[in-house]
């Protein structure tokens, strides 16, 4: 994913150089703070989908849409939106930063409530475990015969 948003940075920079604004400000222009989680959640989404699409077909969610209702845009704004910053190149690589830092953030705490799954269970099934009997009888015992 790294890889990725670096890439896609460095193509931005080199084909959007010049510091010319080549584009106006769309009216319904999505505002940077939302266009990071907006993209954060698509690369969640992305991944999901490239990872396991069944749940997301059982579930009868496309990405694309969900993040569309989520957020209250529709596409044109969000494609407008995308454009405009791509044409700030330096806008568009901090947005792109900020969406690899939530990413990582996100992964951190996954791994960390993965770990702690995981010793809960290794918990658990050291508890379910037989215990073996702490007393154990002596063949030299005799059973208590008396009534």
């Amino acid at each position: 994913m790294k890889k990725f948003v670096t890439l896609l940075s460095v193509l931005l920079v080199v084909f959007y150089s010049c510091g010319e604004k080549l584009m106006d400000k769309p009216e319904n222009l999505i505002p940077k703070n939302e266009m990071v989680l907006i993209l954060k959640d698509m690369a969640i989404l992305n991944a999901a989908k490239s990872t396991n699409m069944g749940i997301l077909k059982d579930h009868e969610i496309e990405p694309t849409a969900y993040i569309f209702e989520k957020y209250k845009i529709d596409s044109i704004q969000f494609v407008e939106s995308d454009r405009y910053y791509a044409s700030l190149p330096v806008e568009y690589e901090s947005i792109y930063t900020e969406v690899e830092s939530l990413l990582d953030e996100q992964k951190t705490i996954m791994e960390e409530k993965k770990k702690i799954k995981d010793s809960l269970d290794l918990v658990g099934k050291k508890n379910n475990l037989p215990k073996n009997d702490s007393i154990k009888s002596s063949p030299n015992l005799k059973k208590d015969t008396r009534q």
